[in-house]
């Protein structure tokens, strides 16, 4: 019995011993070599892309969002997620109902001087004929003007110069009811950049390179900024007082004219406001010239309509302006021929030099005076004239669609019929019709309807005295914001539906601004053969190019008035 004690406690413990390891490799094949459990009532988390967006913050890149986890996501417990987008907090804003400015905030980029204020520290520089010191004092709009003539209201006219919207635009935004310092909750994005003032100071007698800098100096700038990187700048924006053709240079050539901004990458996915786009280019839009009215309040407003009403016009239709015997294509030269042939045709010839052309008060009582005004082509598509003889309550007369219809559909009726007449230039070119004749074909009731339309649409066409402000009346101004503010959400509303435009042929441009709400192809036009651009020796497109020298036409002339 003592020998066998030993022995028993040997295979007690050697039994132990096998139980023992039996359970370490249950527990290492059966637990630790399974997939872990995850509770079906705890969701996984994954990284989102968040709503908001900061100086800080870092931007995501339009598309389909990156998630990024170390966990499957094929099995049918998991759900996927809604595509999120960086700019998805300014959209539900207008949710807000309680939120006057929701969907309608802006946010506006605090540039560098260099960009803009310096520009007017330096204002003698901005011209080489005109003194630009006194058109940009009163916030942009010039010295008052002598009203002893009686043409003008009591207040709210100054001297404003054709290309001074640069300064105008931006001292109006500084009054923009919507200002955030919230980018997340920017509609939109404005870059307060004197473009205009900019290629003004350098167009004559410099390089390419001094032309370009501060445009490349600000795109660099723009696009190191986080608030540029959430949509790569297609929802911001800039101003520029003078017509588009100073910014599109083609080559680096010496000899080509202005400089290459619209042409930038960066600023191909902007939009530029300009007193005259291109028909055939997609980043910029058209705004009206400011005119000489700058009213402080509606009912300022309503008085000067009120006082257009009701004038007597014994001039059936007027022009102002000189001819352009250097130009074979203008009909200018065949208007003045028949307003001088005519005894209801009052005549204001712009020769060089000394002109009641460059008095406003003369243009202004002409227009007043006058049932319809003629408004041929200028040294390119547009004029300022257009705009002050609206303004005086007479219905302007085109010869070229480009010189209002696609220029500036945000501001006026898109039934150019209502408020406008249209004779095609090459009628008055062959001689083949009698302007007085064609006036004289519409009935005194629908040119009394025709003129109250014009009147009824000069609030849209002027810009409001920038430190002050009107009351319930849009001006330009807020026409053109609201304008951008549409064209942005619609973008983004596109951008999260997956709707891209891929049949958008952009030198049809001037066709889409003429689609109406819901349309999205373009055909066939009535008006291609206005913009059928013709093509150089090299098979380039030389649209541009004969655009170019209008804009070098139109400087020209501009030193010639002084």
């Amino acid at each position: 019995m003592e020998k066998g004690k030993p022995q028993s406690r040997f295979c007690f413990i050697l039994v132990l011993s096998a139980f023992f390891w039996s359970l370490l490799f249950f527990f290492h094949f059966s637990v630790l070599q399974s997939e872990p459990y995850i509770s079906p009532e705890v969701p996984i988390r994954r990284p989102s892309i968040s709503s908001s967006s900061s100086d800080n913050s870092p931007q995501i890149p339009i598309g389909r969002p990156t998630i990024s986890s170390s966990y499957s996501t094929s099995t049918p417990r998991q759900k996927p997620k809604k595509k999120n987008f960086p700019f998805m907090r300014a959209l539900r804003t207008v949710e807000n109902k309680s939120d006057p400015c929701g969907g309608r905030y802006i946010y506006v980029h605090n540039l560098p001087s260099q960009f803009n204020d310096d520009m007017l520290k330096e204002c003698r520089r901005l011209s080489l004929w005109t003194n630009m010191c006194k058109f940009t004092s009163n916030a942009g709009l010039g010295p008052p003007l002598d009203n002893s003539l009686g043409v003008f209201s009591d207040t709210g006219w100054y001297a404003t110069n054709q290309f001074a919207v640069d300064v105008i635009f931006r001292n109006r935004m500084k009054q923009y009811k919507c200002l955030t310092s919230d980018p997340s909750l920017a509609a939109a994005f404005f870059v307060p950049f004197y473009a205009g003032f900019d290629i003004s100071r350098f167009l004559w007698g410099f390089n390419t390179s001094v032309r370009d800098a501060a445009s490349l100096a600000l795109v660099n700038w723009l696009t190191a900024r986080p608030e540029w990187q959430v949509m790569g700048g297609r929802d911001h924006f800039l101003v520029a007082g003078r017509i588009t053709w100073d910014f599109r240079r083609l080559t680096d050539e010496e000899s080509n004219w202005g400089n290459k901004l619209l042409f930038l990458p960066a600023a191909r996915n902007m939009s530029m406001l300009v007193v005259e786009s291109s028909p055939w280019n997609g980043n910029d839009f058209g705004i009206p010239y400011p005119t000489y009215f700058h009213p402080a309040k509606d009912s300022d407003v309503f008085i000067w309509q009120d006082r257009m009403r009701k004038l007597d016009r014994p001039w059936l239709f007027s022009f102002a302006g000189a001819p352009r015997p250097d130009n074979p294509k203008s009909i200018r030269g065949q208007i003045i021929d028949q307003c001088n042939n005519s005894r209801a045709c009052k005549l204001l010839e712009c020769d060089f030099g000394e002109s009641k052309c460059h008095s406003p008060s003369s243009i202004m009582k002409m227009f007043q005076g006058s049932l319809f005004c003629l408004q041929p082509q200028g040294d390119s598509y547009t004029r300022r004239s257009a705009f002050d003889s609206m303004l005086a309550g007479c219905i302007p007369v085109f010869f070229h669609p480009g010189s209002a219809y696609t220029q500036y559909t945000w501001h006026l009726p898109r039934n150019y019929t209502k408020y406008s007449v249209f004779i095609p230039e090459d009628d008055v070119r062959k001689k083949s019709v009698s302007i007085e004749g064609r006036l004289r074909e519409i009935s005194p009731e629908q040119v009394k309807v025709m003129r109250e339309e014009v009147i009824s649409m000069i609030p849209r066409l002027i810009y409001a005295d920038p430190r002050s402000g009107l009351e319930t009346l849009k001006d330009a101004f807020d026409v053109a914001v609201e304008a951008i503010i549409d064209k942005v959400t619609k973008l983004r509303k596109d951008i999260i539906e997956g709707h891209n435009d891929d049949d958008y042929i952009e030198e049809n441009s001037w066709k889409y601004a003429l689609l109406e709400e819901g349309q999205r192809t373009v055909g066939p036009h009535e008006w291609d053969p206005f913009f059928s651009k013709p093509k150089n020796e090299n098979g380039g497109d030389s649209g541009s190019g004969s655009s170019a020298e209008a804009a070098k036409n139109s400087w020209r002339n501009e030193q010639r008035n002084q």
